[in-house]
């Protein structure tokens, strides 16, 4: 063929017609025959795929020629890279391109060999011609062989070219391995037992052969096969006698020769085994009658005619089409495009069953005669299973719509009756309904679809009570009961006679439990004649009955809780309304518990501030004034005066002076006590007002500490301060945080002996300030510490508790309106820590009411 009878291939006509011949020989040869054409903008177009895409990689040829990316898809991730490279290299060397590699469809993966020769076109793109095989089974065959690999190698590398001196009983003499790679050593063959280094059954052969040749004393030749790196490999050995009881053997690989002789005889037997040999049923008919040359042996499995029956009669003939339309538009493919792919027919076999089957063809001329070459694909169970798996989508569906409706809704007879309708739709039956069996009521119809052709059972009743007994016996035990032809079911004349009333000629009916009770019926009645129920319409009707159950039961539920919920909205309206009158009668209460605190806490503040302003005096009086002839007194001593009227004077009294002190501090006490409560009361009436302001806090506190050294002084006290100069600024009332670290201090101060330490520090923790102030006194138990500053009664024996109490409740209040918390810790050796946190400064915080 020249170059231009080559180059002119590749126009669009030529082109088609190579591809239409190329189409019709690789029908019969297995794996894909492809091109790919690789245009210089990178875009890529399929002109051929072969049919056998559709088995190897389980995808439609058309599919692929749509979008050839789909082939990559399926490509094994971990060969992905190695594909990738291949083609890389040969398009850029221009080299063969060969590949092996792992794909995965469907069915599993595949190993496949892919080769091709790139082309570069006069327009500079590239055309890919290549094969891609099915090597599936070589590669399991090679994994197999794997582990025998390593036992045989050393010997396998030493064929074709070596010469072995053999004793008779099979021991290695000597060998000649000049020029051939071996990996056993010379010591490791020579002395060894051919039962030591080959297969049993080839040492077997060899033991044999070598006996043979020494008896006959004539050449002798054997062939075996051993399993190599590279497959299994056939070879032969000639042995001749070299001497006393020895032989030599010449062992030679042969494997190409076998490999030449077996592909003559596949040759010559591929094509006659492909026709008659396939699981699909193939045949060859004339074009223009349909009358059928050749059918193979799955033609006859298939349809049912013998050889003899089908070949010279015609499709018509034999009435095989159940649609004659079906076959013109067959040969009307045939005749604009050459090929027909996946047609969907139904055939009629000789028995006259109606199977479905895809049907593949092309045009082949024999002996000038135009014929069809047809494939037919069984497809009568999968379509069966289609129809399976659609009417139990459609069964699922209708159960999980009518668990939501029972779910989402409380309308009992809207629920019922959507049940029946969407279950004869389901059914294809004439009529479905659910019937009540009730002692008192007898049966009637609760919901009910039926076609208009035929009567209904709404609204029918019977209170026979024997016609009753007979439908609870055949619905008792919860069994269902199934009836194809109402002819042949054995039941009384009264039933026989329901059933002619409406129609029924077949039935099927589930019991609806309550418990271990009848509640009625779920039945679907078939009125145009007999019908065979199939188990997944019994299924549906059970499993619908259930949910039946379930929404029955949900009404009885939803109508008892009905009842329950007005006699509770009627306790609730009563407990309501004696509620408000108590609630009225506390609120009376605390209004006049107000105005009696207010009033004896004003009565009592002026009482106490009054005795305060009078012993001030005295005491003041004592240290500053004149001492008469008849007062001269003790330095201790303070003579009161008598604040009657001068007609009334009597003789001065002396008072000691520690005891008017006492007298001030205990109203000292008073007066604290007196505004501590006034303050709780405000809090607990209008909240705690504070007035925040931006500070430095290390400066804050060594302020206020400076104000406490008097107190600390008294007390023979000492503080240390390790709060940091550099603290960030907090919001704070400076005022109300000084009453709070005075609290802490005297409640320290009072509860130990003279001679505290205190040790002042503070950090800087998650945007707050936690300061503590640890004293080294006396601890107090967990419930002390829990307690501390909460407001409850304190120990009425100790005369500072309720006051300190009652400023450690406030303390709380002030550090919780900072945005803080606050709390103590006791420690048995160290003593008491208080401690609280403040929120730093932000612009945000400036802005808070």
């Amino acid at each position: 063929m020249d170059e231009t009878i080559v180059t002119s291939m590749y126009t669009p006509n030529c082109q088609q017609e190579a591809i239409n011949l190329l189409s019709k020989l690789a029908v019969n040869l297995p794996g894909i025959i492809f091109q790919v054409l690789q245009q210089q903008d990178g875009s890529v177009f399929v002109p051929y795929v072969s049919s056998g895409c559709q088995s190897l990689c389980e995808i439609e040829p058309e599919a692929v020629q749509a979008d050839f990316r789909v082939l990559y898809k399926l490509i094994h991730p971990q060969d992905i890279k190695a594909f990738t490279e291949s083609i890389a290299v040969c398009s850029t060397n221009l080299t063969p391109w060969h590949w092996e590699g792992r794909i995965i469809t469907p069915s599993g993966i595949k190993w496949i060999q892919g080769i091709s020769q790139p082309e570069l076109q006069s327009n500079g793109d590239f055309l890919w011609n290549g094969l891609v095989m099915d090597i599936t089974d070589r590669k399991l065959a090679e994994e197999k062989l794997l582990e025998s690999e390593a036992r045989y190698k050393a010997i396998l590398d030493a064929i074709p070219d070596l010469m072995f001196r053999i004793s008779r009983d099979g021991e290695y003499l000597d060998l000649k391995s000049e020029g051939v790679n071996l990996t056993l050593t010379r010591e490791e063959i020579v002395g060894k037992h051919v039962q030591e280094l080959l297969p049993s059954d080839v040492a077997t052969i060899s033991l044999e052969a070598i006996a043979k040749t020494l008896d006959s004393g004539t050449l002798q030749t054997c062939e075996y096969q051993l399993p190599t790196p590279l497959g299994v490999r056939d070879y032969e050995a000639r042995l001749v006698v070299s001497g006393q009881d020895e032989v030599l053997a010449i062992v030679r690989d042969i494997t190409e020769r076998k490999q030449a002789e077996i592909s003559l005889q596949n040759l010559a037997q591929k094509f006659a085994k492909a026709f008659s040999c396939s699981p699909d049923s193939i045949t060859i008919s004339t074009i223009q009658e349909g009358r059928f040359i050749e059918v193979n042996d799955s033609f006859v499995e298939l349809s049912g005619y013998e050889r003899d029956e089908a070949i010279g009669k015609t499709s018509f003939e034999l009435d095989i089409w159940v649609d004659d339309r079906d076959r013109l538009k067959l040969v009307q493919e045939l005749q604009d495009t050459g090929v027909a792919r996946n047609l969907e027919v139904e055939f009629r076999q000789k028995s006259g069953e109606i199977i479905t089957a895809l049907l593949s063809a092309e045009v082949i001329d024999l002996d000038g005669i135009p014929c069809i070459l047809a494939v037919h694909h069984d497809i009568t169970e999968r379509k069966q299973v289609e129809a399976q798996l659609r009417l139990s989508a459609q069964r699922d569906r209708l159960l999980a719509e009518t668990l939501v409706r029972i779910r989402s809704s409380l309308n009992l007879e809207q629920i019922l009756q959507t049940t029946v309708t969407e279950v004869r739709q389901f059914l294809q039956a004439d009529r479905v309904f659910i019937n009540l069996n009730n002692a008192n009521l007898g049966v009637r119809t609760l919901a009910e679809s039926v076609d208009p052709k035929y009567p209904s059972v709404s609204g029918w009743s019977t209170n026979d009570e024997a016609y009753l007994q007979e439908v609870r016996n055949l619905l008792k035990d919860n069994l269902v009961r199934v009836f194809e032809d109402i002819t042949q079911m054995a039941v009384s004349p009264k039933v026989r006679a329901h059933c002619r009333k409406f129609q029924t000629k077949a039935s099927l009916a589930v019991p609806i439990m309550l418990g271990n009770e009848l509640f009625g019926a779920l039945i679907a009645n078939q009125c145009s004649g007999s019908r065979h129920w199939q188990p997944i319409e019994i299924d549906l009707l059970q499993q619908m009955s259930e949910q039946v159950a379930i929404a029955i039961q949900q009404s009885q539920i939803c109508q008892k809780l009905a009842e329950l919920n007005t006699n509770l909205e009627h306790q609730v309206e009563e407990r309501t309304a004696q509620l408000q009158q108590k609630m009225q009668e506390v609120e009376k209460l605390h209004r006049l518990k107000d105005v009696v605190l207010h009033t004896v806490a004003h009565d009592l503040r002026t009482s106490v501030m009054g005795n305060l302003m009078v012993l001030k005096n005295l005491l003041n009086q004592g240290v500053g004034g004149v001492q008469g002839a008849e007062g001269q007194r003790s330095r201790g001593e303070i003579t009161a005066i008598s604040p009657l009227p001068l007609s009334h004077i009597q003789s001065p009294i002396p008072v000691s002076r520690s005891i008017i002190e006492r007298m001030i501090q205990g109203n000292d006490r008073q007066l604290t006590m007196i505004n501590s409560l006034l303050e709780i009361n405000s809090c607990e009436k209008q909240g705690i007002d504070i007035k925040l302001e931006p500070v430095q806090f290390s400066s804050l506190l060594g302020e206020m500490f400076a104000q406490f050294e008097p107190m600390l002084t008294q007390n023979q006290a000492t503080l240390k301060n390790l709060v940091p100069a550099d603290l960030p600024l907090v919001m704070a009332d400076t005022t109300r945080l000084q009453k709070v670290l005075a609290s802490f201090i005297t409640h320290s101060l009072q509860n130990n002996p003279p001679g505290l330490n205190f040790l002042l520090s503070a950090t800087v923790e998650a945007g707050m300030i936690r300061t503590q102030i640890q004293d080294n006194g006396v601890g107090m138990s967990k419930l002390e510490c829990d307690r501390l500053f909460d407001l409850h009664v304190r120990d009425p024996q100790n005369c500072c508790s309720t006051s300190i109490g009652l400023k450690m409740y406030l303390c709380r209040k002030v550090i919780k309106a900072h945005g803080g918390e606050i709390g103590v810790i006791s420690n048995r050796k160290r003593g008491l820590t208080f401690w609280f946190t403040l929120p730093l400064f932000t612009s945000s915080a400036t802005n808070r009411p």
